[in-house]
């Protein structure tokens, strides 16, 4: 699998408003619709989304890619066909990884705290 993936996402939101914001992904650069329930709520990738504790293996969470892609192949599938995205398993990966590198969690900003 090559290292340039054609996904790039990012959460609209900044700073202690997280929970406000949507995706925004874009392939080969251009906009992906997601449906309407992915859109605004985090995408439960794996990771440590703590604002408070982001380097403590005690707060990592979310789902690992492999199981990620086959609980959300549905949708994803959906949304690739859409897109004329190629449905294969670099692609998967590629999108999984893009959204994990900007995925967040509820209170993860400290806005709440």
């Amino acid at each position: 699998m090559s290292n340039d993936n054609p996904f790039t996402a990012k959460w609209s939101a900044q700073g202690h408003t997280l929970c406000l914001g949507h995706w925004v992904i874009h392939y080969q650069g251009l906009p992906i619709t997601l449906p309407s329930e992915r859109a605004e709520n985090d995408m439960d990738t794996y990771g440590n989304f703590s604002y408070l504790f982001p380097d403590e293996d005690d707060f990592i969470e979310g789902t690992p890619e492999v199981e990620w892609i086959e609980q959300n192949i549905h949708w994803l599938a959906e949304v690739f066909e859409q897109h004329r995205i190629p449905l294969d398993e670099e692609h998967l990966c590629w999108f999984y990884r893009a959204v994990n590198a900007a995925d967040w969690r509820c209170g993860s900003c400290g806005g709440c705290i």
